[in-house]
């Protein structure tokens, strides 16, 4: 049965003002003829309620390292800048014991850093050395905004490196890192990294061009297994890759005949999480609709979509949530989400319509825009 949602569609206005109509809330927005595109959509509820939200700048008019956050005292009906952090990139918020952390990357394709703030956002630290957030600094690192999770005294957060042969999407090689819940997580020594696995081109009948972009979630039974995007748009439906993990986090192993499912917009970032009251696992999607499956799947991100599964091999679209006919300069695309009592709350990299133009394209957002779903548990 399909769940109905109920999309909060409240328009506010940032430092630029629009006289379109922008789905959602508008948080940030980036003309397009600035060439700095909105990427790497965050958010984080601190301890008092207030919500934290960040993006990047990415694009040929963008340094590519830099982070803007802002802040939300009314539940995401308005929102307001608090700084821009240099030397942080592609990075999710995440509160632990009290404070708010950043993790990410230092810059495309930059090191491994991790900050920390304890005063929701407006300062933090600063990544120098090993001891105070510079956790891997031996080559180049990617990730996005992806879920960090709690699981048998330790925190999870998927990641990988830009090491491997080749280009886009076979260069990267997935892992995940985990640390004591009660450890500083600005100290690399605490922290413990599993091996690197990369592509192999004969999987998926010799069409699979990669992962990135993995989820940490618990399974069913206990077990820690990182979910990616798979870079895979030659089939019928869209595939996600599980990576199993060991329960000391050290070993990360992968096998083909097993590992690939198939999930409703896996050829782009998704975010997965875990709902105790339903008892099912939950993502938001970029589902390619009927109508659009003779075009490229990873760029078909005009339809965002919440889908669902209870043991993580077998999902369904639910609802759509926000979509356009337009596929060229139109998407809803890397949302990152949370629960929020008895709903979701989702920020969005969104290309939209602006006044006097459009979005660069699908993929080069000019806009950060936050949502409120409700549903009825």
């Amino acid at each position: 049965m399909i769940i109905q949602l109920v999309l909060s569609l409240i328009l506010s206005f940032n430092a630029v003002q629009v006289s379109v109509d922008v789905p959602g809330t508008i948080i940030d927005h980036s003309p397009a003829a600035t060439r700095q595109y909105i990427g790497s959509p965050s958010i984080a509820v601190l301890p008092s309620g207030v919500y934290v939200a960040s993006h990047d700048l990415f694009g040929p008019g963008s340094t590519k390292n830099r982070t803007i956050v802002f802040e939300s005292t009314d539940r995401g009906k308005s929102w307001r800048r608090l700084t821009m952090i240099e030397g942080q990139w592609w990075s999710t918020l995440f509160v632990h014991r009290g404070a708010l952390y950043l993790m990410g990357t230092s810059r495309e394709y930059g090191y491994a850093v991790i900050r920390r703030s304890r005063d929701g956002g407006r300062t933090w630290t600063s990544p120098t050395d090993a001891d105070n957030g510079l956790l891997l600094a031996d080559g180049k690192y990617h990730c996005a905004p992806v879920p960090v999770v709690r699981h048998n005294g330790r925190i999870w957060r998927a990641m990988e490196d830009a090491m491997g042969p080749g280009g886009w999407g076979s260069h990267f090689r997935s892992f995940m890192m985990s640390a004591p819940e009660s450890a500083d997580l600005l100290k690399a020594s605490n922290w413990t990294f599993s091996n690197r696995l990369g592509r192999n081109p004969d999987w998926l009948d010799g069409k699979f061009g990669g992962w990135l972009e993995g989820n940490a979630v618990v399974t069913p039974s206990g077990r820690i297994v990182n979910i990616l995007r798979a870079d895979f748009r030659a089939g019928p439906t869209e595939k996600a890759a599980i990576i199993n993990i060991s329960a000391d986090g050290r070993t990360a192993d992968f096998d083909p005949e097993t590992g690939f499912v198939d999930f409703p917009g896996g050829c782009k970032k998704f975010t997965i999480r875990y709902d105790r009251r339903s008892r099912r696992y939950w993502a938001l999607s970029n589902y390619v609709p009927e109508e659009h499956r003779s075009a490229n799947p990873e760029r078909v991100r005009n339809t965002l979509a919440l889908i669902s599964s209870r043991d993580l091999r077998t999902w369904e679209v639910r609802s759509i949530l926000l979509s356009h006919p337009d596929t060229a300069n139109h998407g809803f695309q890397y949302a990152d989400w949370l629960f929020d009592g008895n709903d979701i709350i989702a920020v969005v990299r969104t290309a939209y319509d602006e006044t006097g133009g459009v979005a660069h394209n699908q993929h080069d957002a000019n806009y950060m825009t936050f949502h409120r779903i409700g549903l009825p548990w």
